[in-house]
């Protein structure tokens, strides 16, 4: 497997022990996480998880996401979480649960120099409102949900590939293919100019098969349907 990839790879997840040891992987660019990974994995105290991911990952941008659903609360909570370190990413998401745009939090705090990552990001109507609240100096990330939208059953190419262009023309930030579902999205982002992938541990794990051989494959699964018939001690 080639190291040189063009898309970087950034771990999701919000287990400690994983984590760990994604950060001793030298193909790791980045960490993200959200509330409901952070809910999976038992997270009891959001600022203590999150001093203790920063003091893991060793200065490799991380993204750690406001919960709160009114504009000053959600302001207030990404001023206190950047303060957490210079690589924290405030993930701001498109919308509230009302449905409402949250361009103008993403403009006070880019407007601080605050960086951001506008997560849940699905049609490129939404991504080109954001730019227009953004500040042109601060870092920058906006997180397309291609694996999502691929499950309402749209091709989400097109939208990363038009995403990408408009931060082209913007000139800053970079498009984060999200929610991957397979190895191949991680085929389709890099053909597709998309900057950073997000992908679970166990993702990241399969990567190892880019390029393989079908043949030798092929091979390989006949053996496992073998083997495990074998040791389950199957009878006909």
């Amino acid at each position: 497997m080639t190291t040189e990839f063009l898309t970087k790879i950034f771990a999701d997840g919000a287990n400690l022990t994983d984590i760990a040891l994604l950060a001793q992987d030298h193909l790791i660019s980045g960490f993200t996480t959200n509330p409901t990974l952070m809910k999976l994995a038992g997270v009891q105290d959001y600022l203590s998880f999150s001093r203790d991911v920063i003091e893991i990952i060793g200065g490799r941008p991380i993204s750690l996401e406001v919960f709160a659903d009114e504009t000053s609360e959600m302001i207030r909570q990404g001023e206190l979480l950047q303060k957490l370190g210079d690589n924290v990413f405030v993930k701001i998401p498109i919308t509230n649960t009302k449905g409402e745009s949250t361009e103008r939090v993403v403009h006070a705090l880019s407007s601080q120099g605050i960086k951001v990552n506008v997560t849940a990001i699905f049609t490129v109507d939404q991504a080109k409102k954001i730019l227009e609240n953004l500040h042109g100096n601060t870092d920058f990330y906006l997180s397309v949900f291609a694996g999502r939208i691929a499950d309402a059953g749209v091709n989400p190419v097109p939208i990363i590939k038009q995403t990408v262009a408009l931060l082209s023309e913007f000139g800053s930030g970079e498009v984060i293919w999200a929610s991957p579902r397979e190895v191949y999205n991680f085929v389709e982002a890099q053909n597709s100019g998309c900057q950073i992938i997000t992908m679970t541990r166990e993702l990241i794990a399969k990567l190892s098969g880019l390029g393989k051989d079908l043949d030798l494959f092929s091979l390989e699964t006949v053996k496992m349907f073998a083997n495990d018939a074998l040791n389950a001690g199957y009878i006909l």
